[in-house]
């Protein structure tokens, strides 16, 4: 009986609090994505003709983590299959700031835009019959600045 009073504690807990973090997060990027709006990106691979330039690699690199309501959430989704938007909005998230991250590495070094921009996704999991615990996504390309 303990054992469930304790999950469902723990259930509600995981369910409050990632709410709450998840939302000040969202906020957080919404808010610096209206920054860094001038830091144009470009997945075309090549940089066309602006005269003389100088270029730097760039990256955004950022690991979240799922909270516990949504990771049991998804766990029945898995019975039945189907969408499964508790990691959707997770690959949002992280998808979204490892690109502000990008985007403010590029401004610190001068540059008005980045070029060839590519994401790269991996989940990291504590042991492989969990399933996700967290997901990791860098952001990189090249940043140009004109002299």
């Amino acid at each position: 009986m303990y054992d469930l009073i304790l999950f469902l504690i723990l259930l509600v807990l995981g369910y409050v609090f990632g709410q709450l973090a998840e939302k000040r997060h969202f906020r957080s990027i919404i808010k610096r994505e209206a920054e860094l709006r001038d830091v144009l990106c470009f997945t075309e691979r090549n940089v066309p003709e602006m005269g003389h330039i100088d270029s730097a690699l760039v990256c955004g690199s950022v690991v979240i983590s799922i909270d516990f309501f949504k990771k049991f959430v998804a766990g029945l989704r898995n019975l039945v299959g189907g969408r499964v938007s508790a990691y959707e909005s997770l690959l949002e998230r992280a998808r979204r700031e490892a690109i502000l991250r990008m985007k403010a590495d590029a401004r610190a070094r001068g540059a008005k835009s980045v070029w060839n921009v590519r994401l790269e996704t991996s989940s990291i999991t504590k042991d492989a019959t969990q399933g996700v615990a967290a997901v990791e996504v860098i952001a990189f390309g090249t940043a140009v600045t004109p002299r």
